[in-house]
């Protein structure tokens, strides 16, 4: 019976050890999409304490903990961070086989040098050991970063964002990569107009014009769009529940831009040809720059009403939608392809029904000039777990290459989320592995190595240019 957590925790053949030991392990991150702060990387902070480092913002693990019956008071509520932590300490031995165990366990060995599991009898001595030792400047985020070996990471940043804490850091010579990612969702944002008007003076006011047309619109976004390469971006990163890829024209697009900026509510059929005219815009927009856009598609969010208007966006009420969106999602990459102005693209599913959609649309627009072009990305959100990521890997390796695959991501808020970049790997080297030992795959270690760093690493860097 093998050890829980021990060397070769998830490789389950000599070949998978070897691939992960001599070549995944030994691989820099490169994180090209996350939800860190950049302000808390600017100013190389220390958490007080590992329930701010751990729990803050983390509503995978509230969800776990109002699953369990613990009081909303210990999870986004007011109670000591302390008491969070004791709290999130007895959820956790109910999380088996949830990855939430894996993850718990690996991020306190990996950062903590702790061995032992977390529970009620374990948590005192677990926080007091973390909190010390986060509070010591060799535990500040930069050195969080370092410590994992971390080379690039990718912020979500909105257009009208300074970027000044991505200037700072830049500045002091920080020598791991912090580069701003594009996120334009707000600009499209049509369907609440009070919201959507509050924006547009935000966002006018970065780019330096009034914004009171849709010509201005798009005026105002490319001016931010220099602004952000000007700033070391090369990647757009969007969050919809489906694509939009209606016929328009550009008399239709004005009006609309006209009755929403009037304040004025739109019909469905007017957001949905203003979001298609957007998502165009913005395809464009990557293409002309060489950028990499990324779509994050499928989820339904803020599902709970009541807790809503509590709590805001993200707190954990989220969950997998179930679109129809296969046309839509080929009509939106064929208009870009016509005038052969689609950039690189990555394509992120979070129903599992879709992996094989996404696997075959991918092929449908290579064309040869950049290997791997048109990405199936990493299993996201609620598929990021052991049979979530095998799944996303068989669908990519059937019905795409494996072999070009750009990795994983943590698309995390927290700095001790990396092993999440190991777990994945792990699991990469033994489906591998597995193969190998099964007569399927042929032994050959060389080939199988650079493969595996080529997918943990090295396609990343390639693809991305960093």
């Amino acid at each position: 019976m093998k050890k829980f957590l021990d060397e070769n925790f998830l490789l389950h053949s000599s070949v998978a050890e070897y691939l992960y030991h001599e070549h995944a392990a030994k691989m820099p991150i490169i994180d090209y999409h996350c939800h860190l702060n950049p302000q808390e990387i600017a100013d190389d902070i220390n958490f007080e304490n590992i329930t701010q480092a751990w729990l803050n913002g983390d509503h995978y693990k509230w969800r776990a903990m109002r699953t369990n019956g613990i009081s909303e008071n210990y999870c986004t509520g007011n109670a000591p961070d302390k008491d969070k932590f004791l709290k999130w300490a007895e959820t956790v031995p109910y999380t088996i086989r949830n990855p939430l165990f894996h993850w718990t366990h690996l991020e306190l060995k990996r950062y903590f040098d702790i061995d032992q599991l977390l529970n009620p009898n374990t948590a005192e001595e677990i926080y007091e050991k973390t909190s010390s030792l986060l509070c010591q400047k060799t535990y500040s985020v930069r050195n969080l970063l370092r410590l994992m070996h971390v080379q690039v990471v990718c912020t979500t940043d909105d257009p009208a964002d300074s970027l000044e804490h991505h200037k700072k850091i830049r500045t002091d010579g920080f020598e791991v990569r912090i580069l701003p990612t594009w996120r334009p969702d707000a600009a499209m944002a049509v369907e609440n107009p009070q919201g959507y008007n509050a924006y547009l003076d935000r966002l006018g006011m970065a780019a330096g014009i009034e914004i009171i047309t849709f010509d201005k619109l798009l005026e105002a976004l490319n001016i931010r769009h220099n602004f952000f390469h000007e700033n070391g971006c090369r990647l757009s990163d969007h969050g919809v529940e489906t694509f939009y890829a209606d016929d328009y024209t550009l008399t239709e697009i004005r009006s609309i831009f006209d009755k929403v900026r009037s304040g004025k509510i739109l019909s469905q059929a007017e957001i949905s040809k203003f979001k298609s005219a957007m998502c165009y815009e913005f395809g464009l927009m990557d293409h002309a720059k060489g950028w990499t856009q990324q779509w994050h598609v499928g989820p339904l969010r803020n599902n709970n009403t009541r807790m809503y208007k509590m709590l805001g966006p993200d707190k954990g009420f989220d969950s997998i939608g179930d679109a129809r969106y296969g046309k839509s999602l080929a009509a939106f990459l064929d208009r870009l392809d016509q005038s052969n102005q689609l950039t690189k693209t990555i394509i992120y599913n979070i129903n599992p029904a879709d992996n094989e959609l996404i696997a075959t649309m991918i092929g449908n627009f290579q064309d040869g000039t950049i290997p791997g072009k048109i990405q199936m990305g990493a299993a996201w959100w609620f598929l990021d777990q052991k049979d979530g990521i095998e799944r996303q890997l068989n669908a990519l390796s059937s019905m795409g290459l494996l072999s070009r695959f750009v990795g994983m991501l943590t698309d995390s808020r927290s700095y001790l989320s990396y092993p999440r970049h190991e777990y994945f790997r792990r699991i990469l080297c033994n489906l591998i592995g597995t193969e190998v030992e099964k007569g399927e795959i042929p032994n050959d270690k060389k080939w199988l190595g650079q493969l595996v760093e080529n997918i943990c690493y090295y396609n990343a860097v390639n693809y991305f240019g960093f």
